[in-house]
């Protein structure tokens, strides 16, 4: 090989090193700059992750839901949120239309009381053929309307409820309604009377 042949092999050995370097270099950026895409992706997908679980508690914090206690007499229902951090201010509770009773406002003090509706379901019941006397539950829906605290912020619930009762009968007093429970229908975002007499309608079959 000659001089000449010799640093023309040398040049080209010399410029294949260059490229080559120039490829590890590219691949080196490459590597590094997906590293960083990748810690970046999983960062943010945390924060949404967390953003989501801290919106999903917010909304279930700020959801009402009702439990109820009867008393010793059965005669009245004491209503109380599920979740202590919340507090109710007020309700209005909405009976069916067929029972002809007007809606009730309590402050403060939420509670369902026999002495509203009693008569008019006893009525309604003997109106439909229902029997007096009751083996099991039965169930009157009502539409509660609740202004509650939720996280300091004033909410208003409205849903569709069943107040659980039994019925019997004695020779003297007639017929006795016992309050049993409460249970969740449905909630309703306009005024929910349509969706409640069709309810007791279907009871009061």
């Amino acid at each position: 090989m000659t001089d000449r042949e010799d640093k023309a092999e040398t040049a080209r050995n010399r410029r294949r090193w260059i490229t080559m370097g120039e490829v590890l270099a590219v691949a080196a950026v490459s590597i590094s700059g997906l590293t960083l895409w990748n810690s970046y992706t999983e960062r943010q997908d945390v924060r949404v992750e967390k953003a989501g679980e801290a919106a999903k508690a917010n909304v279930a914090n700020r959801t009402l839901l009702l439990k109820a206690t009867a008393d010793r007499s059965a005669a009245r229902l004491d209503l109380a949120p599920l979740r202590g951090e919340q507090s109710i201010q007020g309700q209005t509770v909405a009976f069916p239309s067929a029972l002809g009773v007007a809606a009730v406002d309590t402050t403060g003090e939420a509670r369902i009381e026999t002495g509203w509706f009693h008569d008019a379901l006893v009525r309604a019941r003997k109106a439909a053929g229902m029997p007096a006397e009751t083996r099991g539950d039965e169930r009157l829906p009502v539409l509660l309307t609740t202004r509650y605290l939720a996280d300091g912020v004033v909410m208003t619930d409205r849903a569709i409820y069943d107040i659980g009762y039994a019925t019997d009968t004695a020779f003297l007093s007639g017929t006795d309604v016992r309050l049993r429970g409460l249970s969740l229908v449905a909630r309703v975002k306009a005024d929910g009377v349509k969706r409640l007499d069709t309810l007791w309608a279907g009871k009061a079959r």
